[in-house]
């Protein structure tokens, strides 16, 4: 009873979440709707929660079934895998760079310490600082002759061929250029221009008259209809579709969350039913059955069986501590008659004060003034 009063319950807040019933506020703030919202809304609501059930049951059994596999099998075998892979992988890698990569690298450093740069160093100070050096004072000397033959020489040689080649080309070459662009280039390219001008313009209005003719040949025969068949036709229909998609979708989340309160609703009565056929069973079981045969066999069996091996464990310990005590015994005498008795030791004589008394003046111990 109290299964079925669940479950009415659950599938009453259901359905009066899924199929929309609004509060107080909602209804205050309702806007009104049209005839065609009203009449496509119940029924697709109706036929969506109907395909929507199965999906979302299925989809919390999945769901339920993907966390007990997860608890019980995906995450130890995870754990046995990383500890398997740290076993195999991770820890021999680290014993190999502890103990073979680093010593290895270590010596390896060492060798071309050794072998390349003390040598390296040696010769780099003992051969090629002093070759520097001369190839260093032999570049400065070059160095200075050159600057004087450069001075001396070359400049005044390069500053007339420069000044005759100047000269030469302003003549030869600046002059007449300048000449045949002032009195022929100049006034052929005006001519041009004002060709091309006029020829601009001309083709500037042909363009503009084509234009003109195709804008509105394009208008009455595309444009025109076009935009007819999207006010007239394309809108309305899209309005249309537009609802019917809202009401849709609504209706699949009202549908999905009506399935998520009836698959909740199954999944406790099945819960409930799991629990009264099977586990309160077998706690009856644990409770009234096995428990007292399990005080039973512990008062009966165990326990006697208990005290038995722990009275034998300590006769056994005394028997072990008697065969030691015996060994020993005779290994003192074997070594007695052997060695005879043990020198016993000779007590010091101590002229330090004993107890609380004090040293006086008359029996200092220092090694000057014994008795």
């Amino acid at each position: 009873m109290d299964v079925d009063n669940d479950l009415g319950n659950d599938l009453d807040k259901g359905l009066d979440k899924g199929l929309g019933k609004p509060s107080a506020r909602q209804v205050e703030q309702q806007t009104p709707e049209g005839c065609l919202v009203v009449a496509i809304r119940l029924p697709v609501r109706i036929v969506v929660l109907v395909l929507v059930v199965p999906v979302r049951m299925a989809w919390d059994a999945l769901v339920v079934a993907g966390r007990f596999l997860n608890d019980t099998v995906l995450r130890p075998l995870g754990r046995a895998l990383l500890w398997l892979g740290k076993v195999l992988v991770v820890w021999p890698l680290i014993a190999l760079w502890r103990y073979v990569v680093v010593p290895t690298g270590r010596a390896l450093a060492w060798l071309g310490n050794v072998l390349v740069v003390v040598p390296l160093t040696w010769c780099h100070r003992h051969v090629l600082t002093p070759v520097g050096h001369a190839l260093a004072w032999l570049a400065r000397g070059t160095g200075a002759v050159l600057l004087w033959l450069y001075a001396r020489v070359l400049a005044p040689v390069g500053i007339g061929v420069r000044t005759a080649a100047v000269w030469l080309a302003r003549y030869l070459v600046v002059v007449p250029a300048r000449s045949f662009h002032e009195w022929i280039l100049a006034p052929v390219g005006r001519a041009i221009a004002w060709c091309a001008r006029g020829v601009g313009q001309f083709l500037a209005l042909l363009v503009t008259g084509i234009g003109w003719v195709l804008y509105w040949t394009t208008r009455i025969l595309f444009v025109l209809p076009a935009l007819a068949l999207w006010r007239w036709v394309l809108v309305p229909v899209g309005r249309v579709l537009a609802v019917v998609g809202r009401e849709v979708w609504d209706a699949l989340g009202h549908a999905w969350r009506i399935a998520g309160h009836i698959s909740l609703a199954v999944g406790r009565f099945l819960g409930t039913l799991f629990r009264w056929i099977f586990v309160e069973p077998v706690r009856w079981v644990y409770r009234s059955v096995l428990t007292p045969v399990g005080h039973v066999v512990r008062d009966v069996v165990l326990r006697p069986a208990a005290e038995a091996a722990r009275a034998v464990g300590r006769a056994t310990r005394q028997a072990l501590a008697a065969a030691r005590e015996s060994v020993r015994q005779a290994r003192a005498d074997v070594r007695r008659m052997l060695f005879g008795e043990p020198r016993q030791p000779v007590a010091a004589v101590r002229r330090e004060p004993s107890g609380r008394e004090t040293r006086t003046l008359g029996s200092s111990t220092t090694a000057l003034t014994k008795d």
